[in-house]
This record gives structure tokens, sequence and C-alpha cells, in this order.
């Protein structure tokens, strides 16, 4: 069976009949700028889904090949293969006007541009689309979203787990089963542009070590210099201004490129404050210094304090714990996902409110896990009507929400049948607007890495960007390059990275394990590009897990905005030894520069 027999129609706006590339590599590791390709496998296919070529082969990094228990492929083996600049060429030859397509596609991605640029050669990929991505939009009834659970459940048989080209022929499986699922629910497929786009207002600056100390506060009159007081520079020096740089750094000082309140104090030789970082100084009350008394004062830097000192934990304050923590085992609405159509933007957002309040979980958008759909003023014209209709949704009116007993039983699965091998499917917890969980794990450790990711729903008329600060104590960056987002997408230590998964999907993953000390929060925050407003968008879907394809932790869905611009996301926070992950929906009508410049990041006006 082919697509053409299954998905196309020549009506479709949205299209799903491309010239395909399915790519799948194996690695030495999990950091494309460090780490090599140990193997590839590229499967070209039509846009009918008829397979058109196949290429593999194994690669000879020149390094270490990393987690053999994982790939098994040792050094031995890998001794005699070809090197990648070897291979470009057809590799490249195989991509060139075709959609890339595979699994975490990113990852694939970033790792192919890195090896195509140590051949001095460009990737020639346009566009890619990711099946993980897909299927988080189609919302299969399966316990993750991994490979070889979505084998199991759209019936493609796999042979042998991480192989290249195993994996490879999987993936065209599943993508013409997800195909066939996206053009039965009507979606768009999240399609990506490559490479992301620049802007360089946020051009990142060479990255410079963290700081290893709390910041003491500002400078005393007469006091000395304390390691982890944060100092800005700002006008013309005599000493080069890397000299002074370096030798601050070097004393345990926190340089940073902007002026925020917590700032210590200003190095600045100009003694009528004419830069913006002088006056914004002298509007906060902080200290002044010229470079030869900043000089001496640097021969005497007074011992700083761990930032693991920063906050003990009997000393936090306590975080409320939310009127409604969510739970898919309680509530009229427990198991439900409700999509709100029609109606004002507060009208939507209340409706929203009273299903997550009722155990449900809310909708942005129409997937294959949607039980119901609310009807509120106006919403029978909304055009995914038609599509629920077609798939007998059960359809209600906004007094559905406030009736005592639910008026229709959920909607039956119409999902292709799952195999036996598929593990149940475990709903995420529903938070609410400024629900807490804590992130699980022995001992105060949770697992390393965790993905934020939000979604919302498909736009013409603006782009949606996804970024994250990561903040000290006193809520502010201890460097420029802890402000990731799409012109710099990963910050130095690699803790902090985002993807890119299409027009509707950006997701922030965060390494826990690799958290500088004094990292105390990631936050996460959506910003508008233009002039539309979160209330002209409608609202946005995170979700929380322990990596790109597991099961989601949880979930929430944020109304909280109707003229903002930004909106804060999540945050990850500490907590004594713990981590913590709140779903947070505040909304602000300042844009993007203006939030980061308040973190504390420097960006030019």
């Amino acid at each position: 069976m082919t697509l053409a027999s299954t998905v196309l129609n020549a009506t479709d706006p949205h299209g799903y009949a491309f010239p395909w590339t399915l790519v799948d590599v194996e690695t030495s590791g999990l950091i494309p700028r460090r780490d090599r390709v140990l193997s590839i496998a590229v499967v070209t296919l039509g846009p009918d889904g008829r397979q058109t070529g196949e290429f593999t082969t194994l690669l000879n990094p020149g390094c270490d090949p990393g987690p053999v228990h994982v790939h098994g492929l040792t050094a031995e083996l890998l001794s005699g293969a070809p090197t990648f600049d070897q291979v470009a060429d057809r590799v490249g030859a195989m991509l060139q006007d075709r959609v890339m397509v595979a699994h975490n596609a990113q990852f694939d991605y970033d790792f192919l541009a890195h090896e195509f640029a140590r051949a001095r050669s460009h990737l020639p990929v346009s566009r890619r689309l990711c099946t993980l991505a897909l299927n988080r939009r189609v919302d299969p009834p399966t316990a993750d979203l991994r490979l070889g659970t979505l084998a199991a459940h759209y019936g493609v048989v796999q042979k042998k787990a991480h192989d290249a080209l195993d994996d490879t022929r999987v993936l065209a499986g599943i993508l013409r089963a997800s195909l066939r699922e996206a053009a039965r629910l009507d979606l768009p497929l999240p399609l990506v542009s490559c490479p992301p786009r620049q802007d360089p207002r946020f051009t990142p600056k060479p990255p410079k070590t963290p700081c290893a100390f709390r910041n003491p506060g500002r400078l005393t009159p007469g006091g000395s210099l304390r390691q982890g007081m944060k100092v800005s520079i700002t006008g013309d020096t005599d000493t080069s201004r890397a000299e002074l740089v370096a030798r601050a750094v070097a004393a345990g000082l926190n340089v940073m490129g902007s002026v925020s309140r917590y700032t210590s104090v200003l190095v600045t030789n100009d003694p009528v404050a004419a830069s913006a970082k002088a006056r914004r100084a002298l509007a906060e009350g902080i200290p002044l210094l010229d470079e030869h008394t900043f000089l001496e004062l640097l021969g005497d830097v007074r011992p700083g304090t761990s930032p693991d000192a920063e906050v003990p934990a009997e000393a936090m304050p306590e975080v409320p714990a939310p009127r409604h923590e969510g739970s898919a085992s309680r509530g009229r609405l427990a198991g439900r996902r409700v999509l709100v159509l029609g109606g004002l933007h507060q009208d939507a957002a209340d409706a929203r409110a009273r299903v997550v309040a009722l155990g449900g979980a809310a909708a942005v958008n129409l997937s294959a896990s949607v039980t119901d759909a609310v009807l509120l003023a106006g919403g029978e014209r909304d055009r995914r009507m038609a599509r629920i209709t077609s798939l007998q949704l059960p359809v209600h009116r906004a007094e559905w929400l406030t009736a005592s007993t639910a008026t229709a039983p959920p909607a039956p699965a119409r999902e292709v049948a799952p195999s036996p091998r598929v593990l149940p499917r475990v709903l995420p917890r529903v938070l609410p607007r400024g629900g807490v969980i804590d992130l699980p794990g022995a001992g105060g450790s949770p697992a390393a890495g965790w993905n934020v990711s939000a979604t919302w729903a498909q736009q013409t008329g603006c782009e949606i960007d996804v970024v994250a600060f990561t903040v000290d104590g006193d809520e502010q960056v201890s460097r420029d390059e802890d402000f990731v987002f799409y012109g710099a997408p990963e910050s130095p230590d690699g803790a902090v990275r985002l993807l890119s998964d299409g027009p509707t999907e950006q997701t922030i993953v965060m390494d826990l394990a690799s958290m500088p000390p004094a990292a105390r929060k990631v936050v996460v925050v959506a910003a508008i590009d233009g002039g539309t407003a979160f209330g002209d968008i409608g609202p946005v879907h995170i979700t929380l897990g322990a990596g790109a394809d597991t099961t989601r932790l949880a979930q929430a869905t944020l109304d909280a905005a109707t003229t903002e611009r930004t909106l804060i996301l999540a945050e990850l926070y500490r907590r004594g030894p713990l981590w913590r992950f709140r779903a947070v929906g505040q909304g602000y009508d300042r844009d993007l520069a203006a939030v980061a410049r308040g973190y504390g990041v420097d960006i030019a006006e």
C-alpha cells in the first residue's frame, strides 16, 4: 500500500506528499560539536511513499566510539571503515532537494551539519520533518513515543534496534502510518526550515567561565571587593578591556555585560556618566569606581561563598501546594481531553480552566487523543468542526462543563489498535496555572535530562519563539550565554538546549547534572515576534518529560494572557537538594529584549 492510495488528496491544504530522505545515525555521544557519527543509513522515498534508494555504512570517527553497550560499534570494528568526508558527497546527493526525516530530527540534523562542516562542505537540507514531533501532534495511545513503541503500535517490524539501517527502514513504516493519521485528523505537518534563523541583536559573545561564588551584594564605601561580586565595565579604559576582564575573573569576580539592580559595582572613568550603563547604575544607586581604584582593590579581593550555601533548604519559603495538582484518576472528566472551540478569549480560557478543575486535560489542537469538543459562541464555524464531525467526536455546549454529571461517555478509541507489546498508556498529571510537582529521583538526584515542550495552534501572521534563562538566586543570569534562544540554541556547557520541532512546537532540554552550581532556576519563556498578542494566539500547552520520547510526567494549558507579548511558561528550580517544576502562565506586555534585560542579559538598545 502506498502513500498515494492512503494519504494524498489533491484538495488537501496541508500537503503530505514530498520526496523524502530518511536518516538515522549512531554516534559516539550526544553533543554534535564534540562527538562523531559512527554509522549512517539513508533511505529515499518518492512522494508516493515507494522506496527509491538506500545507502548505509560504518564510519571511522578517529576517536573513542563511546557507549559500545548501546550501539555495539567497537573501535576495532570501525577501524577499516571510511571517514565521513569520503561519503559526504554520496550522502549529500541523497539529501539534495528532499525533506529530511528522522526520529528526533534535530539530533540527526545537527550531527550531520557538523560532519559536513568538518568535511568542508554544506549539509544540503532546506527542510526537515521529525517523526517524533509529528506523533506528538497525532498523539497516538501509546505508553511513549520511542521508535520501537511506535513501530509496535503501527505494526512495523523491527529486527535490530540501534542498527542504523534497520532503524531507518522502521522509520519509513512509521512515517507512512503517521502521515495517514495526520491526514485523517487534518493536521498540518511540522516541517522545519533549515537552518534556524539568526537575529543579530542576540548574537552571543565568547563564553566565559561561570563564577564559582554567590553574589555578596554591593560594594560598600571604603570596603573591599569580595569574590562573586557582579562587576560591569563601561567606557574607555587605559588597560585593555580584555586584560581588565581577565584580571577581574581571575580574582573571582563575576564580570557582566549589563547593569541591573544586582550589580555590585560599575567601573567607569567617565565622571559625567554619559553611557547607558552609568545612567542605569546611578538610577539604581550602584557605586561607581574609576579604573585606577578598581585595579588597586583587585589586589585584595576577599574570599567568597559557594553558591551551594546560598539558600539553605530550611530558610527557603514554602511553596504552597496548588489547589488542583491534577490527576488522571479523579474528577468526572478524568481521562478526557477536551478541545474548546469559539468564544471570546476569556470565555475560552475559563472553559479550559473548568476542564482542568474537573480532572480533564484541555487540548490546544485536534489530535487522536481528543475525546470531546465544547462549542462556545461561534465555535461551529471553526474549520476543525468538519473533521470533528467526521470522527464522530461528542460535541457539547458550554453548559456541559457546569452540569452535575457528565452527559456523554468518553469517546471510543478510533486509532489503529495498538499491538499487545505496547505498554498501557500513563496519562500525565494535569497541572493548573501555578501547579507545582517535585521531579522524581532518589536522594534528591532527579533524572538528569528533562524536556519542557510548548505547543500552540498553527499561526499565519506571526512567529512564536521559546527561550530559556538560567538564573542565580538573584533571578539574574551569570553570563550572557545563560540565555538560550534561536540565535544561540545551546549553553556553552550543554546544560540547556533549544530544539525546534516545527512551527507549532519548541522544546527546552535541560541536563540538571550539568548545571553550574550557581544555577538556581531555569525559566522557560514564549515570545511573539511582531505586533500580535497571546490573546490572539490562544492557549499554549506545555508538557514535562524525562527525555524527548518518554512518557510525559506533567502537562498544563496556559491561558493567562490577553495583550501580552511574552509569557513565562514554566520554571525548573532548586529547593534544597530537590528540583521542582512549576507551570507559571504569567504574561507581560514587554517584548523579548526587555524581558532578557530584566534577567541581566546584555542586549543592545
